[in-house]
């Protein structure tokens, strides 16, 4: 009722077992708690954490700016409220090996299944903008290495990102892949893949889950699912589009009350408070308060 009673441990059991297996599997972002488990609701496998996106809610750019204490303590959040399996964003994991260790064992502490940590420099930059710089092999393999070493649950999935691809090309993207398997990465992020083909050969290339991003406006074409199974990805993200969604109807919202000086017209593509009531299981808290829910809502 309040939060999820899976426990860390075993949300992150089945989430490997899951993903052994070798099915796709659908992981929409969540922009808050709320939409976490509205993801869950409409029967997805997984909830992923973006970093642009809690960039974007503190009203900062993605270029690094935010600590390990806000990106752990919004995962918990996020984490917390559903039974689903969480990946968090982790950037480049926030310092040097040592901090990129803390942070794997802060992120085990707040409930999440899985981080990925990147190869940009600092300041980093989206993924799927010109312009990004990598770090020299070693240094990408000593974040990984300190990662793998850090965790305690062994469950706990380490993903190694690379951004390569954008800046020395494919086959560069497909030997820094391999090296980051070799440094202890479970699963390897290709950011900004151009084509079904190369989500193909960076799948024939490595022999551990790989992700695949299907962000808009940016340098991947929004593949559909079926595609992106036949290829072999394991793991799929819509990282920013439900906070997309979100603001462009927040904005168009504001703009209706300017021209027309009420809501009316957006009733029909608002949440019903039925509805939301029903999302965060208002009616189970009278379980400890018969006084809370002893109401009708009408639609």
């Amino acid at each position: 009722m309040l939060y999820s009673t899976v426990p860390a441990s075993e949300k992150r059991r089945l989430f490997r077992e899951r993903l052994a297996s070798g099915e796709l599997l659908r992981f929409p972002g969540a922009f808050n708690p709320l939409s976490a488990r509205l993801i869950e609701r409409k029967g997805f496998e997984g909830v992923y954490i973006s970093g642009a996106v809690l960039s974007a809610d503190l009203g900062l750019p993605d270029i690094g700016l935010t600590t390990l204490t806000e990106v752990a303590a919004r995962g918990q959040q996020i984490a917390r409220m559903t039974d689903l399996p969480a990946i968090i964003d982790a950037d480049t994991g926030f310092g040097e090996p040592m901090n990129v260790a803390r942070t794997i064992q802060t992120l085990e502490d707040a409930g999440l299944a899985g981080t990925h940590i990147e190869d940009q420099i600092n300041p980093k930059r989206c993924g799927h903008l010109d312009g990004k710089s990598v770090v020299d092999e070693d240094t990408a393999v000593k974040r990984i290495r300190a990662a793998a070493d850090a965790r305690r649950d062994d469950n706990f999935l380490i993903m190694a990102r690379t951004d390569i691809r954008a800046v020395d090309g494919m086959d560069a993207a497909i030997d820094r892949a391999k090296a980051l398997v070799d440094a202890g990465a479970d699963a390897i992020f290709p950011e900004a893949m151009r084509t079904l083909d190369e989500f193909a050969a960076m799948r024939a290339a490595v022999d551990v889950p790989i992700l695949a991003n299907m962000t808009e406006f940016g340098k991947s074409e929004l593949f559909p699912v079926d595609q992106l199974r036949d290829v072999g990805v394991n793991i799929v993200i819509w990282p920013v589009s439900l906070l997309r969604i979100a603001m462009g109807a927040a904005s168009r919202a504001l703009d209706t009350i300017t021209d027309e000086g009420h809501l009316t017209s957006k009733l029909d593509e608002m949440q019903h408070r039925a509805e939301l009531y029903d999302l965060v299981n208002y009616e189970e808290y009278n379980h400890f308060d018969t006084s809370v829910f002893n109401f009708q809502i009408t639609h």
